[in-house]
């Protein structure tokens, strides 16, 4: 294909994805922004309906209060002070009973004769109340409903009024006043900003406190009069959001500048509330709205480039087909060589590792032979002595038993028993660590280990006097291991710990067994010389020793860490600070899962 055709269809699929994009947040935005005002329009209609509650459930209460007689007589009988301390105590109790921000008495004239805070300093009581509405509604309709700033108290709040009437003669109004502190702390904790506009458009209620007392739109002339007329508001100077008016019902976002705020958008939805043509507004933020649809039209953007993209891909892959399956076939071929190639070394590989392990067991089991070598001096004695003791006693024996002395010989057979039995037990050792074991780990008992080995290097502490002792944490502790080639590992640590004390006047050898962690630790510790840097180097590595040709052929310490590697164990080696050698033998704790030994 030719490079300007090639630049012509990507700069066309460019643009289809572009436009695509384009009609999809046009789309998106539209539905994300309906389904804001759902959710808005729901959230309004619950503050809505609470509102109402609160506002009517106090509607019944002025009419009631009416009808108390006390009231009637003090409006009868103004000057009574009587009538006035029953009527403030009626009140106050009324007003603490319906938990109402206060209750109030005005006479036919506007004056107020009794009130529910007569207590306090900015009582109700002889004040004039005419100019409110609520007052003249109350009389000329019977129900009057207002909600303003208090002249006398400066605190806001919902006035309702009913008429005290005796037969058909008013005599005077009695007025609740409703606090609605409650309802715009629950805006303020609703996270969103709520407005609650008066049937002027003046916003009263506001989940932020700087939105209070401004105007949806500027106020004409004569409603700014009545204001001032009423004191609806007190002296609170009334502020337009806007220099033109707000229209609430505006489907799209709006424009506005609220106060200490740039000018951005907001989505305003609305809901008519209570008897007096109040509002209640949402401001929104399209923002996030307009996000969304924005990352959905990438994604359709992106969708149709990958669209695009596979189209592509696919019409270029029919042309490679043929090419790949060439290649395929001549891959294949390689592979099969390489594969016959590699069988071949794999199986080279098996026959040698097949000889390293037998190489391996033999060099073990030549281990044992060059231990028991070492030790054939030692044993041979060990076993002249109880051969020449059973000739002696079986000598005396014969002759106690020529002199009728019965009891003797029974005291000589019971000790050549127990000779026999010593000399069978070292030979059964002797036995068990000549015989060529089986590559089969399992649960060995360390206590079971030592005893066998120090039994084994008797012979050479008797001769070198020393003193070896034994610490374990718990003597039923397990290592997997095999049993044999264990206690070849601990006679040839006991062997060289007390080869390194050699000539010393008082030669001491401690071993130590416990746990650490998922392992068993044996530590090994003579109070030789210790070790030399340049010989630790070097210790494990088959045929290095710093003995005779005669006294050994270096091959004991190399099997032992083969022996011990091969369980997934460690050997290692350092001096003691006061002096000697510290061999470290660490192995897997039977019954725990395998872990690598710590250093």
């Amino acid at each position: 294909m030719r490079p300007s055709r090639t630049w012509l269809l990507t700069a066309v699929a460019a643009a289809a994805c572009l436009l695509i994009g384009l009609l999809g947040y046009r789309l998106l935005l539209d539905n994300n922004l309906a389904h804001e005002r759902r959710l808005a329009t729901q959230r309004l209609d619950a503050f809505a309906l609470s509102l109402d509650a609160t506002l009517n459930r106090h509607e019944s209460l002025p009419g009631l209060l009416a009808l108390e007689p006390s009231l009637a007589a003090l409006l009868r009988d103004p000057g009574n002070q009587q009538r006035v301390a029953a009527a403030n105590a009626y009140l106050e109790a009324a007003q603490q009973g319906a938990a109402v921000a206060a209750t109030y008495l005005i006479d036919a004239d506007g004056n107020t004769l009794a009130a529910s805070n007569w207590r306090q300093p900015r009582s109700f009581v002889g004040h004039n109340y005419a100019f409110r509405p609520y007052f003249s509604d109350a009389i000329a309709h019977g129900l009057g409903r207002f909600y303003g700033v208090g002249v006398t108290t400066g605190e806001p709040g919902y006035f309702l009024a009913a008429p005290v009437r005796e037969q058909e003669r008013i005599l005077g109004v009695v007025v609740l006043k409703v606090g609605l502190e409650s309802m715009e702390q629950a805006m303020a904790g609703s996270g969103d900003t709520l407005l609650l506009a008066d049937a002027d458009g003046i916003v009263f209620l506001s989940s932020e406190r700087r939105l209070r007392y401004r105007t949806l739109a500027p106020l004409p002339a004569a409603i700014t009069a009545r204001l001032a007329e009423t004191r609806q508001y007190g002296n609170q100077s009334i502020v337009p959001l806007a220099d033109r008016a707000v229209p609430l019902d505006a489907t799209t976002p709006l424009r506005l500048a609220l106060p200490d705020e740039q000018p951005r958008e907001h989505l305003l939805v609305t809901r008519p509330v209570g008897n007096l043509g109040w509002q209640v507004v949402q401001l929104g933020r399209p923002d996030e709205a307009r996000a969304a649809a924005f990352s959905g039209a990438m994604a359709l953007a992106f969708a149709a480039a990958f669209a695009v993209g596979v189209a592509a891909h696919l019409r270029h892959r029919r042309r490679r087909r043929d090419e790949l399956k060439r290649i395929y076939s001549e891959l294949e071929q390689r592979i099969a060589e390489r594969t016959a190639d590699l069988t071949d070394k794999i199986a080279a590989l098996q026959r040698t590792e097949a000889i390293l392990h037998e190489t391996r067991d033999a060099a073990v089991q030549a281990g044992k032979l060059a231990v028991l070598g070492q030790l054939s001096a030692g044993i041979s004695h060990e076993l002249n002595q109880p051969l020449a003791a059973l000739q002696t006693f079986a000598d005396n024996a014969t002759a106690l038993l020529a002199r009728g002395r019965h009891g003797e010989v029974a005291e000589n057979l019971e000790m050549i028993s127990a000779l026999i039995e010593r000399t069978g037990r070292i030979v059964r050792q002797l036995k068990t660590f000549a015989r060529k074991e089986a590559a089969t780990p399992q649960a060995v008992t360390i206590a079971t280990a030592i005893e066998h080995a120090l039994m084994l290097v008797e012979p050479r502490r008797r001769d070198t006097g020393a003193r070896i002792s034994v610490s374990q944490d718990d003597p039923a502790l397990l290592v997997v291991a095999e049993a044999g080639r264990l206690e070849q590992v601990l006679v040839n640590l006991l062997l060289n710990g007390l080869d390194a004390m050699h000539g010393q006047p008082a030669p001491q050898l401690e071993i130590l067994a416990g746990r650490d962690g998922r392992n068993v630790r044996i530590s090994i510790r003579d109070h030789g010389t210790g070790i030399a840097d340049e010989v630790r180097s070097h210790l494990f590595e088959p045929f290095y020793t710093t003995k005779s040709a005669s006294e050994g052929l270096g091959l004991g310490l190399a099997i032992s860490l083969t022996i011990v590697e091969s369980y997934g164990g460690t050997l290692r080696t350092h001096n003691a600070a006061d002096g000697g050698a510290v061999f470290v033998l660490t192995l897997p704790a039977a019954g725990e899962p395998h872990a690598a030994p710590d250093a």
